[in-house]
């Protein structure tokens, strides 16, 4: 009795078997094959037996590694009574006005199958955890199938690297290279850096995949955690208040008109002296709020932080913080004594090379997804430096730029509460 069969092809190193299928029938036998042809073989061999039977396949090219595979078994099939059915090319063998139809589906077949190569080469790199193709990161060059330092350029990125972290303005740090260096970039390119996981030490692939250690990092696991708290918190503010040379730009907010203030300076004819105010940018008060003396607000929030920064952070889930990073460092230990027993599994036999290589790259992306994870945590040493930071001298022996970085680590707004003629403030920490 004629029956509906099926035929899965999966090429492990670009997809994942399908758990199901939506064949538009019920299928009476489905044969699968992970990497190898030895299911499509034995189809082959059951077709010569019975007659009339019906193929199912997603798209013809899951018939062989070539157009001319491909034809020879559609060919076979046919000549078996077998009716081949490609449910996502809308083919069907039964249908003879289909010639010229198929020869056209062959030559698509054969610009797929092309492309498909490319980028089994490409996976194939991936699993030697290989940089990708295409020119390195500026501070890098290509060596044995990795990346490894420029000597005469990475210099330059560390630079801006620390120049970033020490004073958290992306423009200050771009504009840092070009007086220093030469170098000019975009800010655009300065940011990509920031984020670039090649520069932490990682591969990152098309897929969007990333595998950890693969080469020489400029960056420590500790400076990219601190280099993505300045990203996310930079981002709330304004890109002109970012970079503002002073430290409380795009942080004070009046309560009363819900309005950010915007720092003004004043000058006096003839004089050297300048004036610092705060004032609101949009106030729809009439009266408008009126402005405050910079250095008033930046007193009292320096105050502010030395009284109430340390009973903040400590009021900080810690037990259930170190419950959460306990458990992440486990599972990164757990992954990596799996991965170095690969090797072992290899050479005994256990598993082929290729499954091996293909479960190895799977462990290190899964590493790298938990160690970003970790990185977005804050640091073990929070309460620590909220200490330091709660002591006024500590405060007084900054400079603005220096104490801007500082206010954004911890402040998320500052908040002037305007009482009659008086004022007060109510700073706003970011946990």
């Amino acid at each position: 009795m004629p029956k509906t069969i099926a035929y899965i092809y999966t090429d492990p190193l670009l997809e994942t078997t399908p758990v199901s299928i939506d064949w538009g029938r019920e299928v009476d036998v489905v044969y699968g094959d992970l990497g190898g042809r030895s299911q499509l073989q034995q189809l082959l061999k059951d077709c010569e037996t019975t007659s009339g039977d019906c193929l199912l396949v997603r798209r013809l090219e899951e018939l062989g590694d070539n157009v001319q595979e491909v034809s020879d078994r559609l060919n076979h099939l046919t000549s078996c009574g077998v009716t081949v059915i490609a449910i996502e090319q809308a083919y069907n063998s039964e249908n003879s006005h289909l010639r010229a139809d198929l020869l056209k589906l062959l030559y698509e077949i054969q610009r797929q199958q092309r492309s498909r190569r490319i980028r089994q080469g490409h996976a194939r790199n991936r699993l030697e955890a290989a940089p990708p193709p295409g020119k390195p990161p500026y501070g890098y060059r290509r060596g044995k199938g990795k990346y490894t330092l420029d000597r005469s350029t990475s210099p330059v990125v560390k630079d801006f690297f620390d120049h970033f972290l020490l004073y958290g303005s992306l423009r200050g740090a771009v504009r840092h290279l070009g007086k220093k260096y030469g170098k000019k970039i975009s800010v655009t390119t300065g940011k990509r850096w920031l984020t670039n996981p090649v520069y932490r030490g990682d591969t990152a692939y098309q897929n969007g995949e990333i595998i950890s250690d693969t080469h020489v990092s400029i960056i420590s696991r500790e400076e990219a955690a601190q280099i993505d708290r300045i990203l996310r918190r930079n981002s709330r503010l304004s890109p002109r208040a970012a970079s503002a040379p002073r430290s409380l730009a795009g942080l004070v907010v009046c309560q009363q008109c819900q309005s950010s203030m915007t720092i003004t300076r004043v000058t006096q004819r003839h004089q050297d002296k300048e004036y610092l105010y705060l004032r609101p940018i949009n106030c729809p008060q009439r009266p408008k709020c009126r402005a405050i003396a910079y250095q008033e607000i930046l007193e009292r929030t320096i105050e502010k932080v030395c009284c109430d920064l340390v009973p903040a952070v400590a009021g900080l889930n810690s037990p259930q913080l170190d419950v959460i990073k306990s458990s992440l460092k486990e599972a990164i230990a757990r992954q990596q004594s799996i991965l170095e027993q690969l090797p072992n599994l290899v050479e005994t036999g256990v598993l082929d090379a290729e499954t091996g290589k293909l479960r190895a790259y799977k462990l290190r992306t899964e590493i790298s997804q938990l160690q970003a994870q970790l990185a977005t945590l804050p640091p073990v040493n929070l309460l620590s430096v909220a200490q330091a930071v709660s002591i006024p001298q500590f405060w007084l022996d900054l400079s603005e730029a220096e104490r801007r970085f500082y206010f954004r680590e911890f402040i998320k707004q500052i908040e002037i509460v305007r009482q009659d003629s008086d004022w007060e403030l109510q700073v706003i920490f970011i946990f």
